[in-house]
């Protein structure tokens, strides 16, 4: 039978799993029992223990020495980061192992009297509560952020979690920032990820990503040091072909600079200019058409109509002119911006990109065999 997408099929294995530790403690009403301890209709549970059931004898029994695998897509390991899990009784670490009916659980010291934890509920609370604090940490690139792959992360949030009487009873220690000198650890990291951005990016990106694990882009306040380090990592993010997962950090960088500098300032324009661009490579002609105009109007006004930054952006606005099917506007803007260039800018090397771009939409437009009025 289907159940619900919300319920990862870890999950109810180990619903499962309790339910049949319950009865062979004899313990009459297992079904029951569990499901109030875990906050699930008693129905839902039943039904997953008797299709468990049915399908038992279906089942091959894992080959001996097989690491535990969960039955998500493209069969990942089902583990939270080492060091991380304590038993409240023993205060121990607890470590993963393979329960009696084959699933993953954790547990601690042998003589410790706490009875094993199931490995899917403890991924699924840890991987939601990581969702509700951090979310931008999940990479949502390849599909739905799940809570089983934002418990992966769960050590870039919790220093600690200790583990009570059952999977769901859990108390979290939260990574401590330090607020002596505000902006002092973030701009230390943005140093150090420039340099390293030169010969391992993604070593760069690894350090921002910490940086930023306490860092909502969508709710966070305006930070100076934060904002320099979501403006490098939306670059890096986007020199490693992710511009999807950069548009956020561009747009916290840009709102968090033009309040703080305000909206003409250096800084402003250039994470404008960066949103801009990582919306362009997505797709999203029309968010980066917005973009363009704005920043193209602001550095008319900021710097001269015939200033190089200036005609840039109104070039790449004639880009996305074009990609939004509006060829005839878009070579007659580029043509003029080209001309401009090429008389305030002799010689600079942008006026031949210019050319490169004018040159391929007239192509694309002979290609396609359009027919345009020319006005």
């Amino acid at each position: 039978m289907a159940y619900p997408r919300k319920y990862s099929q870890d999950l109810i294995d180990s619903v499962v799993e309790r339910v049949t530790e319950q009865r062979a403690r004899r313990h009459h009403g297992a079904v029951t029992t569990v499901a109030r301890e875990l906050g699930l209709e008693r129905r839902l549970v039943q039904a997953w223990v008797s299709e468990a059931n049915r399908g038992a004898a279906h089942i091959p029994a894992p080959p001996l020495g097989s690491p535990p695998m969960s039955h998500l897509p493209g069969d990942v390991t089902v583990v939270l980061p080492p060091g991380l899990l304590h038993c409240q009784r023993c205060a121990q670490l607890m470590s993963s192992v393979v329960g009696v009916t084959g699933t993953l659980v954790y547990q601690c010291l042998p003589d410790c009297r706490c009875r094993p934890l199931p490995a899917g509920i403890l991924v699924d609370t840890i991987g939601r509560a990581v969702l509700r604090i951090a979310p931008q940490l999940v990479d949502s690139s390849t599909g739905a952020k799940t809570p089983e792959a934002a418990a992966s992360h769960a050590d870039r949030v919790f220093t600690r979690i200790t583990a009570g009487k059952n999977a769901t009873d859990l108390h979290f220690a939260w990574c401590s920032i330090s607020t002596a000198q505000p902006g002092q650890p973030a701009a230390e990291a943005v140093r150090h990820a420039r340099k390293l951005a030169d010969t391992d990016l993604f070593h760069a990106r690894e350090v921002l990503r910490r940086t930023l694990a306490a860092v909502d882009p969508a709710t966070a306040d305006a930070h100076h040091g934060h904002a320099d380090a979501a403006n490098l990592y939306a670059e890096i993010l986007i020199r490693l072909g992710n511009p999807a997962a950069a548009t956020s950090w561009a747009a916290y960088a840009q709102h968090s600079f033009a309040r703080l500098n305000g909206p003409a300032a250096l800084r402003t324009l250039t994470a404008m200019h960066l949103r801009a661009t990582a919306h362009r490579l997505c797709g999203h002609y029309q968010r980066a058409y917005h973009l363009y105009l704005n920043l193209s109007e602001t550095l008319r006004i900021s710097a001269g109509s015939d200033a190089h930054p200036a005609l840039a952006a109104q070039a790449n606005l004639a880009v996305v002119l074009h990609a939004l099917g509006h060829c005839v506007r878009a070579r007659t803007l580029l043509a003029d911006t080209i001309t401009l260039h090429r008389r305030a800018h002799p010689g600079h090397p942008a006026t031949e990109k210019m050319v490169g771009h004018l040159a391929r939409i007239w192509q694309y437009c002979a290609d396609q065999r359009h027919q345009h009025v020319e006005t």
